[in-house]
């Protein structure tokens, strides 16, 4: 097959080696990809927003399949534009990706489907909000219903806090349009655990697990971020809990989204939050995680191409059980640019990635850039993923950790504690 992966992040470059590995892969093309990419051929000009121009891309160079990494193409309909010119593209359609597209939709869905989920209330006045808060249990949590690339999530430390939290959420000064609705709900205790499945519209299979970090300091301190690197397995997934996630919310939300006229095709996220009543769903992806993705894919035995391509072509997948992982694990960390999650400065020159060459060992570059000779720099504020496979989450964190040390530039931090 003639393949195009959209995105160019962390996520994609961990997808485009995973595609390109595939016997069914002839060629692959990344749009737009990003400078730091080895496998595929990056198309830089062309928007994953742009959906006439993704098409005649496709027509131009005969794609056989696209391939949707990020949300906001899918959120915005891209399938749906494809399919209806006629090109098989993987993802849910704009309909079924409401689930990441509207946190507020999201919670009503699981109210109507009774998938458990944390206590909460919508608002889009701010004095309703307010109202509200000054009665609500506490502590709370305030989620953006919209789109905010991972990062719009508050976790106040008290009600002065959270009070101008919710006024800049709402007036839109700090998540912009994707702040104009706002979820407050209480917030739950106990460990975190992203789910993924492969969806055929009825029937998914639990691809595996993953323990994502997304606070910016070690022990889980500092500003929420999209992530500083990412454990899988989990250690939490166990054989039963797995079973239990299938059965009291994997199914459910697939029959709710097939009855409501929404079926979802593509991959699920569940992040899960594993309270003393069970294991209860914290938020909704349309697509793979960043950076779970790139600790996933190393250990997946399934080719993810094959069944993309089934999937997008309106084909099933086999009541079989859910496909073997690799044994091992995988970590990755990320290296950030100096202020991330705030703003950052780009163009700090990397160094020692070519020493990254032993087996079990990949570097998934993400937000990076060619300077004027050619050098690869920092060009976004996570700039470089580093996943290491090793028998136990001990010795593929001590790998991902040593490779980090031989990575250098300017103001980089990362978390040592991921997978700990």
């Amino acid at each position: 097959m003639r393949v195009l992966l959209l995105g160019g992040g962390g996520r994609e470059a961990a997808l485009a080696w995973s595609l390109a590995r595939s016997p069914l892969c002839r060629q692959l093309f990344v749009a737009p990809g990003n400078p730091g990419l080895t496998d595929g051929d990056c198309r830089p000009g062309l928007d994953p927003l742009d959906g006439l121009a993704v098409a005649e891309f496709c027509r131009a160079e005969a794609v056989d399949l696209v391939f949707v990494g990020p949300e906001q193409p899918l959120v915005a309909g891209l399938v749906d534009e494809l399919a209806a010119r006629g090109i098989p593209a993987f993802g849910p359609s704009r309909l079924a990706a409401e689930l990441e597209g509207s946190k507020a939709w999201a919670k009503a869905f699981m109210e109507r489907h009774a998938i458990p989920t944390a206590a909460h209330r919508t608002f889009s006045r701010l004095d309703e909000a307010l109202d509200f808060l000054a009665a609500a249990p506490w502590p709370v949590v305030l989620k953006a219903s919209g789109l905010a690339a991972g990062k719009g999530v508050v976790l106040p430390a008290s009600a002065p806090e959270a009070r101008a939290a919710l006024e800049s959420m709402l007036d839109g000064s700090a998540f912009g349009a994707a702040g104009a609705t706002v979820v407050i709900e209480e917030r739950m205790n106990g460990p975190e655990l992203s789910v993924f499945a492969l969806c055929d519209g009825a029937r998914g299979w639990i691809l595996g697990s993953a323990r994502d970090h997304k606070r910016v300091g070690e022990g889980d301190t500092g500003p929420n971020t999209g992530g500083m690197g990412a454990l899988a397995p989990s250690p939490l997934a166990t054989p039963a809990l797995l079973k239990q996630v299938r059965r009291e919310i994997l199914e459910p939300v697939l029959a709710g989204m097939a009855a409501e006229g929404r079926p979802y095709r593509g991959i699920l996220y569940l992040g899960l939050m594993l309270t003393s009543a069970g294991p209860r769903v914290i938020e909704f992806n349309c697509r793979l995680g960043d950076p779970e993705t790139q600790a996933l894919l190393p250990l997946l035995e399934l080719d993810l191409l094959e069944w993309a391509e089934r999937i997008a072509r309106g084909g099933h997948l086999p009541a079989a059980a859910d496909p073997p992982l690799k044994p091992g694990c995988a970590v990755c960390v990320v290296l950030a640019a100096a202020g991330y999650p705030g703003p950052v400065r780009g163009g700090e020159r990397l160094e020692g990635l070519d020493g990254l060459t032993e087996p079990g060992l990949l570097a998934f570059p993400a937000g990076v850039a060619r300077d004027a000779a050619g050098r690869l720099c920092s060009a976004g504020g996570r700039v470089l993923g580093l996943t290491a496979l090793g028998a136990t989450a001990a010795e593929a964190r001590a790998r991902a950790l040593a490779a980090a040390e031989r990575v250098a530039f300017k103001g980089v931090h990362y978390r040592k504690d991921i997978g700990a």
